[in-house]
């Protein structure tokens, strides 16, 4: 099934909000991340027709959350964008811990730091940011940042980064040993001298194409997910996903609701919809990022043996909300970076 896309401009949204507003469900969620069968299904059994539009990054549904009049009745970002569009008072307070869905999260991912009261967000999905070199490339040792930050003679000019700063700056971070969220100048002076002096070997800075890049090997290494590398090996690509010693970059996305949005009863049942146990499970082989509900485990397609991106052996840190003057550091780094 192709989905049907909202085109991002007001006049689309106005256009897919006709006068029956409560059988139209408007999601905004990360790129290719629902799996079709699922949106097929819940407009079957409901009734509502729903409609996808997909962002590349957090930035980029932040900035939408802040342009108010979304249009949007549920969005995915991740957990450190949801602290933060809580805190702005971008989201609905939809008690999420009295809807179905909850009982099927596992507990460790309740009562987090982003959403202590559990009354905003339901999570998705979870999984790491690294880096993949492609082995037809590059067959070095691939077991720390150095090879991604200080690239050697085989990936000179053949590394491929993110158009956003936030998870390369927090790798950045790892590699350094500089504390996430600092608001330490001269430590953030030596994340902008570590990517300053990776950028002549840097091809391309784009969230975009990014399997045709890395998978043909038009590149060696390049920024990315667990799952992404996953989907794109499994389709036949020479590709491998770092385990780097000094850590993984972790994120989790979640389910949450825009202030304002015109279906919230509906986004309420499509996130109940998506946790049920076989719903979940549909969700993850699709997908291929772990999930934070419970699943069928016999008819789960993803295991360590199969799928060792999924479960790494090395740390894993996840993003944090910054204070306002970190992120202006982040900010600064990345738009002197990309001048």
């Amino acid at each position: 099934m192709k989905l049907k896309t909202l085109l991002g401009a007001a006049t689309a949204v106005a256009l897919a909000l006709p006068a029956h507003a409560g059988g139209t469900l408007n999601l905004y969620t990360w790129s290719d991340s629902i799996a079709p069968e699922l949106i097929e299904k819940f407009e079957a059994q409901t009734g509502m027709t729903v409609n996808t539009d997909g962002f590349q990054s957090n930035e980029d549904a932040l900035t939408k959350l802040q342009a108010g009049s979304s249009g949007y009745d549920i969005v995915t970002p991740s957990q450190h964008f949801v602290k933060i569009m809580i805190d702005e008072g971008l989201l609905e307070d939809i008690g999420a811990k009295d809807l179905a869905a909850y009982a099927q999260v596992d507990d460790k991912w309740k009562g987090k730091w982003w959403d202590p009261e559990n009354a905003y967000s339901i999570p998705l999905a979870y999984g790491t940011a690294g880096f993949a070199v492609n082995r037809d490339v590059y067959e070095g040792p691939i077991d720390s940042w150095e090879v991604y930050f200080t690239p050697p003679a085989d990936l000179k000019g053949k590394v491929a980064s993110l158009s956003y700063p936030d998870e390369v700056v927090g790798a950045a971070q790892l590699y350094l040993g500089v504390p996430f969220c600092s608001e330490d100048k001269s430590e953030m002076k030596k994340v902008y001298d570590l990517l300053m002096a990776q950028k002549p070997d840097v091809a391309a800075y784009s969230s975009d194409n990014i399997e045709n890049r890395i998978g043909t090997g038009e590149v060696g290494a390049h920024f990315w997910w667990d799952g992404n590398v996953l989907k794109t090996r499994n389709a036949g690509s020479n590709i491998v996903y770092a385990e780097p010693k000094e850590g993984l970059v972790g994120w989790l996305d979640s389910f949450v609701v825009p202030k304002g949005a015109e279906n919230v009863e509906g986004a309420k049942q499509f996130i109940d919809f998506m946790s049920e146990v076989e719903n979940a499970t549909i969700q993850y082989n699709y997908y291929a990022h772990s999930s934070p509900v419970e699943l069928d485990l016999e008819k789960a397609k993803y295991t360590p043996e199969n799928a060792p991106e999924l479960f790494p052996t090395v740390p894993v840190e996840f993003s944090k909300a910054c204070s306002p003057a970190a992120q202006d550091l982040v900010t600064k780094v990345w738009t002197d970076l990309l001048q």
